[in-house]
């Protein structure tokens, strides 16, 4: 199973969210972060994700006479390569970029199904721009965000922590002109040629 097949599955990408910044959980742990998914089917999807080699068991104790694994992300492995990327098709993009919005559709609604949730409080943010770019501010607008995220994907969980989920995501909707358009002054005549 490659990368994208792999990390393509909105309970694994979960799994992938809920394992960020460095944290060890178990099965019973994840479980909990995913209460709309049955035991059954989070234990499958964390087998798939050990097999790939996204997870690895950190840390083995023994609770009650079983084997309590402690997972760790292998953050290097969680990531769908620009290789793969470039073999993909308009199909492939469209199932890719579903999962992503059914994996982010199903943690807001576990975030707002919670108890403590407070969008105003914790700055809940769903903006939506459209912005007119050229290719070269597009790719300085995709740098400055990475350097603006990348430092904060090593941040460890602590107690003033929330962990936040923050996707960026860009696609063009409008193909650049040739030539602006002019507006029309109602005064041109139609030729036949």
């Amino acid at each position: 199973m490659n990368s994208l097949e792999l990390l393509a599955h909105p309970i694994r990408l979960r799994i992938v969210h809920a394992m960020g910044g460095g944290r060890l959980l178990t099965t019973t742990q994840l479980c909990a972060r995913i209460p709309d998914a049955s035991k059954a089917t989070v234990y499958r999807h964390i087998d798939l994700l050990v097999g790939g080699g996204v997870l690895e068991v950190a840390e083995e104790h023994r609770v009650r006479g079983a084997v309590e694994r402690h997972y760790r992300l292998r953050q290097d492995r969680a990531v769908i390569g620009s290789e793969v990327v470039r073999t993909l098709t308009a199909e492939d993009h469209r199932q890719a970029f579903a999962t992503a919005m059914t994996a982010l559709l199903a943690e807001f609604t576990a975030y707002l199904d919670h108890d403590r949730a407070d969008p105003v409080t914790d700055r809940v943010g769903y903006r939506q721009h459209a912005l007119w770019l050229s290719p070269a501010e597009l790719e300085e607008l995709i740098g400055e965000l990475r350097a603006a995220i990348a430092p904060k994907l090593a941040n460890q969980p602590s107690p003033e922590r929330a962990q936040y989920l923050l996707s960026p995501i860009h696609f063009p909707l409008e193909a650049p002109q040739a030539e602006p358009e002019r507006p029309s002054t109602g005064t041109e005549q139609e030729t036949d040629t």
